[in-house]
């Protein structure tokens, strides 16, 4: 799923659009990071496949740590939990604001 702004009646100049193309990317790699961090408790079992105890192992923790933000990339790309969409109604929201207040 690609998360698109609505645009307005108004004709999207290029500069424009690789920005708001920008500002989807940052959304999304943001949104991305929250979701890593709200899935980490779940990656910090001590059990480790089939329930056997899991030594305290750097390579373990590094497979953890790229398996789940696997997971949390994956999830902010598909939809996500709406966090990215929010970032940028109001970044476009702010944006039209500062843009109506110029002379």
């Amino acid at each position: 799923m690609t998360i698109t702004q609505p645009i307005a009646s108004h004709t999207v100049t290029g500069a424009e659009a690789q920005r708001q193309a920008k500002l989807a990317d940052a959304a999304q790699q943001f949104e991305a990071m929250m979701t890593q961090e709200l899935l980490k408790p779940f990656s910090a079992s001590h059990d480790g496949w089939g329930g056997e105890a899991q030594d305290a192992d750097a390579g373990a923790d590094t497979m953890n740590s790229f398996g789940t933000e696997a997971v949390a990339k994956a999830i902010a790309k598909n939809g996500g939990l709406g966090i990215a969409r929010q970032v940028i109604r109001q970044v476009t929201r702010e944006d039209r604001n500062i843009a109506a207040k110029k002379p």
